[in-house]
């Protein structure tokens, strides 16, 4: 190749590969000034201790996102970047090019013409990468800039799995401790754990499952609420891989007899993402089940999880009373503890003191004092609630009202003034009532401290990009009660590289709000039962999930089938 001298941009955004040795990635982040002397320093300590590239470990510790710097790169060269869209749907120069130096170098091949090849790359500085490109394809190289983490999900998608078995598999799965230490701190089982929390997040996984058997470490992640298969590992990385987590985690690995939890931060792409662990012993070894709390991806608005403007104002108008309870319901899993935070950031201002008892603590909510419960010593939702009213709180969030004693409390607690959110599980909005009278509240004191009870469950959205409308045939009408000689149109999912052939991208909420008004509070006064209650709130308009289903199945947001699915028998 020749002319690599300069890096000069063309008028199409691209540029010919080029050779600014007086230019590096570090010089242009620090003469932006998007990093402070301290962290300049902390992070040339970790680049001499690790021998990392300086990108890489600076984005590993947070310093700065990969977004922050992609834009700072793009802004200094002139350089077009490139989306997941733009990426090819087969890999180029699979028979020639080592996914190994593509994801050490993060650098994709995008396009292939006579006499020139296009890629996509992190460091636009790097000149090896570029000369060693143009010497393989014999042909001019051309750059795009792209964030690591998109690279790296392409290459595992169009070259080789996240995970190479191959750097461990002459790891033994050997029950001797000390040995178990010395394998967990070698650099391919650290590189093999962060690979894989790195590619749960790219997937917008909410929990990484790792499952030993016989002859493998199984690998799964839940997207969208769905399991998915990933690369297996080698059965010989059980000990070492779980123990790594473990360690991670702050857990004891040579406990492997009894189920234990814990937590472990870790940067991600530039941003800190929480996991909360949970272990447990099996036949083959220790399963492990990571929850990604990525406060990032948290949105904390009631638009996005899926309420519209009505549905909106009257959660408000229910949590914005001076005291009461407001309670969401539904199964685990359904999104109930997101609702009550987003609450909670609508009513977190200077001149509230804000209250939390969870278990556990899922996000860190700035200017909220929150606090996990700890059975073991007798401090429990109950006695945590108990002794916060001696704090002078206004609003107290308490993670589940599981027995008698905490649903007593929290009647008082809104009976003296407070505001008490929490959650119930029940099925319906209506089904809160009677499962508190089981807990021997008085119907008396409910119907003056209840507010408003919301019933919600999580279903899968389809992908904007590629879902397709149909008629729906009669029998499908009558089965959810439309009249058969209408014109309805729903959507269903088709697959695309956009949802990875999914045809499903992210997740809303069906909802049921039941406001407690004057006809419900005289039910409650009369132990009426859920049907009643039910019945009583339809004629008086509330949406059930049903309906909210339907109706977003005919906007296209959801599938009908989704719709079914979780509200059979509601």
């Amino acid at each position: 190749m020749s002319g690599i001298a300069t890096l000069s941009a063309t008028s199409s955004g691209l540029v010919t590969a080029a050779d600014p040795s007086h230019i590096t990635i570090e010089s242009v982040i620090e003469n932006a000034g998007l990093l402070s002397e301290e962290a300049s320093a902390r992070l040339r300590l970790a680049v001499q201790e690790s021998g990392e590239r300086f990108d890489v470990v600076m984005t590993r510790l947070g310093l700065i996102s990969e977004a922050a710097m992609q834009q700072k790169l793009a802004e200094h060269t002139g350089l077009d970047v490139a989306h997941p869209a733009d990426f090819p749907h087969q890999a180029i120069g699979a028979d020639i090019l080592s996914p190994a130096f593509l994801r050490d170098n993060r650098v994709l091949p995008l396009k292939v013409s006579e006499t020139s090849i296009l890629v996509a790359l992190v460091d636009p500085f790097d000149s090896f990468v570029q000369q060693s490109l143009g010497f393989v394809f014999a042909k001019s190289v051309e750059v795009m800039l792209a964030r690591a983490s998109d690279i790296d999900a392409a290459i595992d998608r169009l070259y080789g799995s996240v995970v190479a078995n191959d750097e461990i598999d002459s790891f033994a799965d050997d029950d001797d401790i000390e040995r178990l230490k010395d394998l967990v701190s070698d650099a391919p089982v650290i590189r093999a754990v962060n690979r894989l929390i790195a590619a749960a997040s790219d997937a917008r996984a909410s929990d990484i499952h790792i499952e030993p058997t016989e002859d493998r470490l199984a690998i799964r992640f839940r997207i969208d609420g769905v399991l998915q298969d990933r690369e297996p590992l080698s059965a010989a990385m059980r000990g070492p891989f779980v123990s790594r987590i473990k360690v991670m985690a702050g857990l004891n690995i040579a406990e492997r007899r009894l189920p234990q939890d814990g937590r472990l931060r870790i940067a991600v792409r530039g941003h800190d993402i929480d996991l909360r662990v949970a272990t447990a012993p099996a036949i083959h070894g220790e399963s492990v089940v990571m929850r990604i709390l990525d406060r990032s991806k948290l949105a904390l608005d009631f638009i996005s999880l899926g309420f519209d403007a009505e549905l909106t104002a009257q959660l408000r108008a229910a949590v914005n009373r001076p005291y009461g309870i407001v309670l969401v319901t539904g199964p685990t899993g359904s999104g109930k503890t997101t609702t009550l935070y987003a609450a909670l950031a609508e009513l977190n201002t200077s001149s509230r003191k804000l209250l939390t008892v969870e278990d556990p603590i899922e996000y860190r909510l700035p200017g909220v004092i929150q606090t996990q419960v700890n059975p073991q010593i007798g401090f429990t939702f109950g006695s945590a609630l108990r002794s916060f009213l001696r704090l002078d709180p206004d609003i107290m969030m308490v993670g589940e009202i599981r027995d008698t004693e905490t649903a007593q409390i929290a009647v008082q607690a809104a009976l003296t003034g407070h505001m008490i959110l929490s959650t119930l599980h029940t099925n319906s909005a209506a089904g809160a009532v009677t499962r508190l009278i089981d807990m021997e509240v008085e119907p008396f004191l409910l119907s003056s401290v209840l507010s408003g009870i919301l019933a919600q469950r999580l279903v899968r959205k389809l992908c904007p990009h590629c879902r397709e409308s149909y008629s729906a045939p009669p029998e499908l009408l009558l089965d959810l009660g439309l009249p058969h000689d209408e014109h309805v149109v729903f959507y269903r999912a088709k697959g695309c590289e956009s949802c990875d052939g999914s045809g499903y991208s992210g997740r809303t909420t069906l909802l049921e709000f039941l406001t407690i008004d004057d006809r419900i509070s005289k039910l409650i006064l009369k132990r009426a039962d859920t049907r009643e209650i039910a019945d009583a709130a339809m004629a008086a308009n509330m949406r059930t999930l049903r309906s909210d289903g339907l109706a977003k199945a005919r906007s296209g947001i959801i599938a009908i089938e989704e719709a079914v699915r979780v509200t059979v028998g509601d």
